[in-house]
């Protein structure tokens, strides 16, 4: 399938503005430009019923918290949300149209997740920021308006990483139960490079970005072994909670989201596999110019209804 004229045109677009590669910019300047994108190519910010930032303590800190909330009587499902940008970039601003869309869309509370970022601060602190904060929305979930049986996690790109990876601790460790989980595009293993990396590797992320993502998040090269780093090096994928798993046709990380769509579905998770052919990496946060992002919000939101989520457990 060819490239979607909107993906298309964005490229052109961002070639046209000089665009300098991620991996020769600094953090902060990185930081920066993704902010101007997701303001620029956003969705228009819809009013949910409810919106609060909150101060949880962490490890050796704190983290905010976004909540939002929806229209009508509680208590509702929650979807814990980890943002992308390589875990170098983003927070809470660059999410808020998409996650605003996606609380009134599916009916549930969201929960953005301000984690720290690399390379101040890196693996595994996001890991824990993540986990922890996914552990407090489920113990205080009636102070949010929701239910703690029908706790789900969601993130894109590395969010999406840190989505299942939270989800493998939560397993391993008994808490907290978690009902579903959410993949979009996600990195799955950097263990290794797979063929879509170098074959897709000139829209919009290369390989190139990839290892300066990486270079800043590990302490150690050891590190992409583990399976808190690449949870598709985990030997056993058995009684994770039901997922949804979306890539990208024009992705360099999409084989690695697909290869990790199939080993839950061998382990006998319940797994629901989308692929928008025609589109590039992020095109999520780029809803406001590509339909293909309108059109993810809405898959999210009706499996997330379509699911055990909205059903107590």
């Amino acid at each position: 399938m060819t490239l979607h004229p909107q993906a298309q045109a964005f490229l052109d677009y961002l070639k046209s503005l000089g665009g300098v590669p991620i991996h020769t910019l600094s953090p902060e300047k990185n930081r920066t430009g993704m902010n101007y994108l997701s303001k620029k190519m956003s969705l228009a910010a819809q009013p949910v019923a409810n919106m609060q930032d909150r101060v949880i303590p962490v490890q050796d800190g704190e983290i905010k918290l976004r909540i939002y909330t929806p229209t009508g009587k509680g208590p509702f499902p929650i979807l814990v949300y980890f943002h992308g940008g390589g875990w170098v970039m983003g927070d809470l601003e660059v999410v808020d149209a998409p996650l605003r869309a996606l609380t009134n869309g599916a009916q549930t509370v969201v929960v953005s997740v301000d984690y720290r970022l690399a390379p101040e601060h890196k693996f595994p602190t996001a890991v824990n920021d993540c986990y922890l904060a996914t552990k407090w929305v489920s113990e205080n979930a009636r102070l949010l308006g929701g239910d703690a049986g029908r706790v789900a996690v969601c993130g894109e790109s590395a969010g999406g990483n840190l989505a299942a990876v939270v989800s493998l601790m939560a397993r391993d460790r008994g808490c907290p139960s978690l009902c579903f989980q959410v993949l979009i595009y996600p990195i799955t293993d950097i263990s290794r490079e797979y063929p879509s990396e170098s074959k897709f590797g000139g829209f919009f992320l290369s390989g190139e970005d990839m290892r300066y993502f990486e270079n800043h998040y590990l302490r150690t090269d050891e590190d992409r072994q583990n399976m808190f780093v690449s949870p598709l090096l985990a030997r056993d994928l058995r009684g994770l909670p039901p997922a949804l798993v979306v890539t990208a046709g024009y992705d360099p990380l999409h084989d690695q989201g697909k290869v990790y769509a199939d080993r839950l579905k061998e382990a006998g998770v319940d797994v629901t596999y989308y692929c928008y052919e025609d589109m590039i990496h992020g095109f999520l946060g780029f809803a406001g110019i590509m339909d293909r992002g309108k059109d993810l919000i809405e898959l999210m939101a009706r499996v997330l209804r379509s699911k055990n989520l909205l059903n107590r457990r």
